[in-house]
This record gives structure tokens, C-alpha cells and sequence, in this order.
């Protein structure tokens, strides 16, 4: 088979595109031109990401400008592709727009989710370093992205919200404007204690710590009589933005406390019922019979 049988083969026309004829020869070009394509977007990426990588680049933003050039190539590709075969683009005008109109129904929640991020960058609601609770979750910023936000529990554990729960669910803020944060701690003593007296000592063991704030002031107040009990409550403020110093703050008030009442005779209540039994209690002997 000469040269000229080989070229008369490779133009026998393998199938027609809105009226252009497309050549044997042309279809097989395809996976040739897409394959030497992606061998050099492949080096150029490799390259790329070598010199981002010298100049000490965060490697999320390599990441994304991996898939960025990725996708550029991709849509270069595409077009050269139908330009050397002769195939105008507006011929898949209509497969765009259904591919466009599926794009946007499957993305929606990503695009909701990319602007959500941009208003939380914007308004600055929440930022870096904020101590928030959502849906019981509770943990500090340490990242706000475009798509969501990553939060440090408690526990250190990682959690990946997207931005937009942020911004359509309630999210508690400990520390939007300061790092305020009001602690209480409530205590019973018996019926009979010097309720002065009792309220005097919490306000001692309170102002005695090094975390509660002096300003705002401590506030004991007598909340109830209880069941068992003379109910107590003193609030304070301590500077903090992670839950673990609210909880050592207030076991610290609770030690105090609980040595200032040892000291001065007060009795922490426990509960207690009294029974009444109406009527006489007659007593069988149920000794066993030989």
C-alpha cells in the first residue's frame, strides 16, 4: 500500500458535524493531538509546582493552581482540537447550555457555599482565632476558605463546616467583640446556714482567684429555697476563648468555696426527704420453722 492509497483512506469521511465533514484521518488526529497535550500539560504542571515549591508557597495554593491549569489546558485543548478538524463551536451550543443548566442544579451548593465565604470575609462576623459554638460543637477558627470554614473542637479534633451553615443556622460567638466570658457557679447550703454569711464567703472565694475579673464586679445572689437546700449563684468574668478556661475558672471558684465553708462551720446541702407513716406497724416474726 503506497502513500497515496494511505491518504485516499484517511479522507474518506467517517461521519458529518452541523454539515463539515469529518475525515478518517482527522478523527484518528484526536487522541493523538489530546494525548501529546496532556504529556506537556503534565510537565509544565510538574515544572510549576516546582518553582512555587522553592519559594516556599502554601501548599493550598499550589493545590489550586494545579486544577486551575489543569482546567486552562483542558479548554485550550478543547477548542484547538475543533479547530483543527474544522468543527465550529457553535455547533455544541445547545450541548453547552444543557451542560451549563445541569453545572448550575449539581453545583448550587457549592456556588451557595463560595459566596456564603466571601460574606464571611467580608462582614467578618466570625474570624481567625473566635471561639464559636454551633450545633453544640465547640471549638476555635483557625482557617476561613472560600467553600468552608475549619474549626478546632475542644477536643482537637478538625471539623470542616461549610460556610453557609454558618450564615443560615445560629452560631454562638463567645468571643465576637472581646474575649469576655461570663462563668457561673451555683451552690445549696442546709436550711439554718446565715445566708449573709454564705454569700459573703462566695464573694471571697470568687475574688480570690486570679481569672475572675475584678471589673465587672462578681455578683452573688440568693436564687431560691430549694427542696434541700438554700440555692446560691455568683456570676463572673474571666478573659479567655477556649472552653478548657471557663472550666478550670469555675473548678477553681468551686475549691475555694468549698475550703472557705469547711473553715466557717456552712454545711453544703444534700438532699433529704421525711417520711410520715400513718396508722400502726405491726412487726410478723417470719422465723423460719424446724
Amino acid at each position: 500500500m503506497d502513500f497515496e492509497q494511505i491518504k485516499s483512506i484517511l479522507s474518506i469521511t467517517a461521519f458529518t458535524v452541523s454539515e463539515q465533514a469529518i475525515t478518517i484521518g482527522e478523527v484518528l488526529l484526536i487522541p493523538i493531538f489530546i494525548y501529546i497535550g496532556l504529556l506537556l500539560t503534565k510537565w509544565s504542571v510538574r515544572l510549576l509546582t516546582r518553582r512555587l515549591t522553592n519559594h516556599n508557597t502554601d501548599p493550598n495554593i499550589i493545590h489550586l493552581m494545579q486544577r486551575v491549569f489543569y482546567v486552562i489546558a483542558i479548554v485550550v485543548m478543547l477548542i484547538t482540537t475543533l479547530d483543527m478538524i474544522n468543527i465550529p463551536i457553535t455547533a455544541f451550543a445547545f450541548l453547552s447550555g444543557a451542560i451549563a443548566i445541569g453545572f448550575g442544579f449539581g453545583a448550587q451548593n457549592i456556588i451557595n457555599n463560595f459566596i456564603s465565604g466571601w460574606i464571611l470575609m467580608w462582614e467578618r462576623p466570625i474570624k481567625i482565632g473566635d471561639f464559636l459554638e454551633v450545633e453544640n460543637t465547640k471549638g476555635v477558627v483557625e482557617e476561613i476558605n472560600t467553600r468552608s470554614t475549619r474549626i478546632r473542637r475542644v477536643d482537637g479534633v478538625h471539623l470542616l463546616i461549610p460556610n453557609s451553615k454558618l450564615l443560615e443556622n445560629t452560631v454562638v460567638n463567645w468571643t465576637l467583640r472581646d474575649n469576655l466570658v461570663r462563668a457561673t457557679v451555683s451552690v445549696g447550703v442546709a436550711y439554718g446556714s446565715p445566708a449573709r454569711q454564705v454569700a459573703d464567703l462566695i464573694l471571697e472565694a470568687t475574688l480570690a482567684q486570679k481569672e475572675a475579673l475584678k471589673e465587672p464586679k462578681p455578683i452573688v445572689s440568693f436564687e431560691d429555697f430549694g427542696d434541700s437546700s438554700l440555692v446560691f449563684e455568683v456570676n463572673f468574668w474571666i478573659q479567655s476563648n477556649v472552653e478548657g478556661g471557663l472550666r478550670v475558672a469555675k473548678s477553681n471558684v468551686r475549691f475555694a468555696i468549698d475550703d472557705l465553708f469547711d473553715k466557717n462551720d456552712i454545711v453544703i446541702s444534700f438532699p433529704q426527704r421525711d417520711v410520715h407513716l400513718d396508722g400502726a406497724i405491726t412487726v410478723i416474726n417470719s422465723s423460719p420453722v424446724k
